[in-house]
């Protein structure tokens, strides 16, 4: 089970250092239901993750998720079965308090479009529901959980979709 908030932002956070910075590589055989391939590179390892995801909640904060680590080999396959340009992610990952983690991404980082959002998982829908920003609040402004549209699966559609459905006979 996959719980967590997001929220869009702009840039990095200003006074938290990186603990993992992190290159990845994404894209999706079916927005409906979500699955998805990734590639993710730290420069000290590399995985390659099959994905599949279940519908949220009313709220958004809570849906199925089920990954299974995939061989080079069969990502590249599926690269090419997929036959788009995959997006291109740069994750910076910030230790907070009671463990948890700010994941921010830069989605797409050469393309003129590039726009930055920010995750945090929680182990359980209480916390996910109480959690508060804090010294965060003013960089983690804009909450966009459970916006259907602000996902990256609707992203992919909006920017690769539309070229897969011309390119089909």
């Amino acid at each position: 089970m996959e719980i967590e908030r997001k929220w869009l932002t702009q840039g990095w956070p200003d006074g938290l250092e990186a603990e993992a910075m992190i290159w990845m590589e994404q894209g999706y055989i079916s927005t409906h239901p979500t699955v998805r391939i990734r590639l993710e590179d730290s420069g000290s390892q590399s995985r390659c993750i099959l994905c599949f995801k279940g519908k949220s909640g009313s709220d958004g904060l809570a849906r199925e998720e089920i990954e299974l680590e995939i061989t080079p080999d069969v990502f590249h396959r599926l690269k090419q079965l997929i036959g788009q340009p995959l997006i291109q992610k740069e994750q910076r990952r910030y230790l907070l308090e009671n463990g948890l983690v700010l994941e921010v991404n830069q989605v797409d980082p050469d393309d003129p479009e590039t726009f930055f959002y920010a995750e945090v998982e929680f182990p359980d829908l209480e916390a996910a529901r109480n959690w508060q920003p804090g010294s965060l609040q003013a960089y983690l402004k804009q909450e966009v959980t459970g916006t259907p549209s602000e996902s990256m699966a609707a992203y992919w559609n909006r920017t690769r979709g539309e070229r897969a459905e011309k390119n089909t006979p």
